[in-house]
């Protein structure tokens, strides 16, 4: 079994978290509404303003997986909390504790930056993942819808 090794992802990683998105996308079978490319990727992960952050499993000096999070905040709990907006390990790779790697290190930032939680989306279809994260102490929150609003309908909702 290999040592898994976590880490922040740099700027030259963009490459790999691209490929990995990719990867997600064809897994969740949505890869047909991947929009995003490098350039916009290494904008909004590294540059001026960072919007999000990205940790890096890697396997025998091989990337093998990402988590992709960000800061949200809860006005009950009055502290911020961690959003996993994607996480991923290529099939090869699964069994080896990536995942669950991945997740126990996003655990150990929550508590370090003080936050009340840290929460995810996970399609309903997608069994396997269902378990693993009931197994690793997730529960679920059915009493909430995600809602969306995107593309023209955002324009219309913001008066433009």
């Amino acid at each position: 079994m290999s040592d898994i090794i976590i880490r922040a992802a740099q700027a030259d990683d963009i490459g790999t978290i691209h490929a990995f998105i990719l990867a997600l996308a064809d897994y969740e079978r949505l890869a047909h509404e991947v929009k995003a490319d490098r350039e916009t990727l290494a904008r909004y992960l590294f540059g001026e303003r960072p919007m999000a952050e990205v940790l890096i499993a890697k396997a025998d000096g091989t990337a093998v997986g990402f988590a992709l999070f960000f800061h949200n905040f809860s006005t009950f709990e009055g502290r911020p909390g961690l959003y996993l907006e994607d996480l991923f390990v290529l099939p090869e790779a699964r069994g080896l504790g990536a995942g669950k790697a991945l997740l126990s290190r996003l655990a150990a930032l929550a508590i370090e930056r003080d936050c009340a939680r840290l929460e995810w989306s996970v399609l309903d279809w997608n069994e396997p993942s269902i378990a693993f994260y009931r197994a690793l102490g997730a529960r679920p929150m059915d009493e909430w819808t995600v809602q969306r609003v995107d593309g023209q309908a955002l324009v219309r909702l913001a008066g433009r």
